[in-house]
């Protein structure tokens, strides 16, 4: 029986005739229905290929005897959204959650795959399927084409970076002009190891998406066998009422959490499954999220913190080989969306592993994971860094600040005015509710890299970073500057200390002056209307996931 109920019931005949509207047959909605979640958009190069992969997945549906119904949802572009438009990108990620929950709910899928991709899209639809918690899979469309050019390889992020070095003259504006126009060199996520490629690796290492689905190109053959299969099991899963919580729990987010950090995955990750926790109503904090990602070895860097792209991960062995490759410090009793369990999965495949690529836990590349969750005067409920972003000389950082209240203040200071080498970027009135959006600075941190000053400035913000930023820069300082975090007290000058190894972020000025200053500090006048003002009014903060529609503390 469906999740509609009998079909004999009078009620059912409204639902019957509609459907037959839109060519579905009777016997066909007697079948299994499985909701297909398609972020498919022809503005977003990582879900402009799922107009096409979405017809295998229905293929696989049909052979296994169920009825696909596809439906669309949101897919916004972090990229092509920087600037202004990122206030809109991070309530996205609820709001695509939402209206997975209200249009699954509506019409009663009895099962849903999910073909997305990108950094909001992915965790907004896993949020969708913790809180519906029916049988589901997920499908990401693969990586984008590197771009070669002199023997080299670029991606996306090298693109960012140009915009420093085109600015310091390292490079001419035909060069410019040329990597701008061809280095995002086709459809498919970018090929790097940024938000996007971290959240499809972590679908694969929690067990809900096929192994290879992130890392393998868009346009490989295999990638729409794969769809066909994934079509298959959905109809299998419904039939044996196997939930997504009997893959997606505790152990498997712990196994998700240290791949990522064992591959050095981006510091949106740790936003993303604060928040897929809450809603899981995994009671997970900061400081455990912490003590899980310290656990394991670093044995893995890709783009931009190395030179390795997400297609030469895929060669190397991809997501399986990490998790064979960190075996003894998982789960291995997990169950797979695929079918078995993870233990039984890496006992039965061979891995062609390439170790320049994925190193052996004896020959690690650093010891206690990517991630420094800070604490101290500066940051009571954390701070987050990718200290294997940082060059080791600035893991521990002390010097001057220099004070701004929005992006836009520091890329005009960038531009057009000079750098102190030593000097403290503060960045703030950028959280959850103070952008509001908490907006990613990641074109002015490439650009302090692009202009030659990541070994000697620091960049400290509430907002946040992308995946694919490298370089000192703490983000998700909490509370923030607008909620009367103590960023807000911070005056050009004062000293900051930024200790990676001693997880510490704190300003050298006594809590009497800071108590003083508090009287002082006036907030920005930023007015609202429409998403945003409701954004600011309901989001919560960083520290737990900057959740939003998704709450659990909402009065009933």
């Amino acid at each position: 029986m469906t999740r509609r109920g009998n079909e004999k019931d009078m009620m059912e005949a409204y639902f019957i005739g509609l459907m037959s509207s839109v060519g579905y047959r009777k016997k066909d909605i007697a079948k299994p229905i499985i909701g297909i979640v398609n972020s498919w958009t022809d503005v977003n190069p990582g879900h402009k290929p799922l107009a096409q992969l979405v017809g295998y997945v229905k293929e696989g549906i049909w052979a296994a005897g169920g009825t696909p119904a596809e439906f669309n949802v949101p897919a916004p572009c972090d990229g092509m959204a920087q600037g202004s438009g990122m206030h809109y990108i991070l309530p996205q990620r609820d709001l695509i959650a939402a209206s997975i929950e209200t249009m699954v709910e509506a019409h009663g899928f009895d099962g849903l795959v999910f073909l997305g991709s990108c950094d909001k899209i992915i965790p907004g639809m896993l949020m969708a399927g913790a809180h519906l918690d029916l049988p589901a899979i997920y499908l990401t469309v693969g990586a984008m084409l590197p771009y070669c050019e002199g023997g080299k390889v670029f991606v996306t992020s090298d693109l960012k970076e140009a915009i420093g070095k085109r600015k310091s003259g390292e490079i001419d504006e035909e060069t410019f002009d040329r990597w701008r126009t061809n280095m995002c060199a086709s459809g498919g996520t970018c090929s790097m190891y940024g938000t996007a490629n971290t959240m499809g690796a972590f679908l694969e290492a929690t067990g809900v998406a096929p192994f290879g689905s992130s890392t393998m190109l868009f346009c490989d053959g295999e990638k729409f066998r794969q769809a066909r299969d994934v079509g298959e099991r959905i109809v299998e899963l419904v039939k044996e009422d196997k939930k997504l919580s009997f893959f997606l729990n505790e152990s498997s987010l712990t196994n998700g959490i240290k791949h990522v950090s064992a591959t050095g995955g981006s510091t949106n990750a740790v936003l993303h499954t604060m928040a897929l926790a809450r809603v899981m109503g995994s009671s997970l904090t900061l400081q455990q999220f912490d003590a899980i990602q310290a656990s394991v070895p670093v044995i893995a860097k890709f783009k931009p913190s190395a030179d390795i792209n997400i297609s030469d991960f895929h060669q190397a062995g991809g997501v399986p080989a990490v998790l064979s490759t960190i075996r003894d410090f998982l789960d291995l009793k997990v169950s797979l969306v695929m079918g078995g369990t993870l233990e039984e999965y890496l006992a039965k495949y061979k891995f062609p592993v390439d170790r320049k690529v994925i190193r052996p836990v004896t020959e690690p590349l650093q010891e206690g994971g990517c991630f420094s969750i800070l604490s101290g005067n500066l940051a009571p409920k954390g701070a987050v860094v990718k200290k294997t972003g940082v060059d080791p000389k600035m893991h521990r950082h002390i010097g001057p600040a220099v004070v701004f209240d929005s992006e836009e203040e520091v890329r005009f200071h960038l531009l057009n005015k000079k750098v102190e080498p030593g000097s403290v970027l503060v960045i703030r009135y950028e959280g959850p509710r103070g952008g509001p959006g908490m907006r990613e600075l990641s074109i002015p941190a490439a650009m302090l890299v692009g202009m030659g000053l990541h070994t000697s400035v620091a960049m400290i913000t509430d907002g946040r970073f992308s995946g694919a930023t490298r370089g000192p820069c703490v983000g998700h300082i909490a509370p923030e500057a607008w909620a009367g975090g103590p960023l807000a007290l911070v005056k050009d000058g004062d000293i900051i200390e930024i200790n990676l190894a001693e997880k510490k972020l704190e300003i050298k000025v006594s809590p009497q002056e800071l108590e003083k200053r508090k009287a002082t500090v006036q907030r920005p006048e930023r007015k609202l209307r429409g998403a945003l003002a409701a954004y600011r009014a309901g989001v919560g903060g960083a520290d737990e996931g900057a959740v939003w529609l998704y709450r659990t503390d909402w009065q009933e």
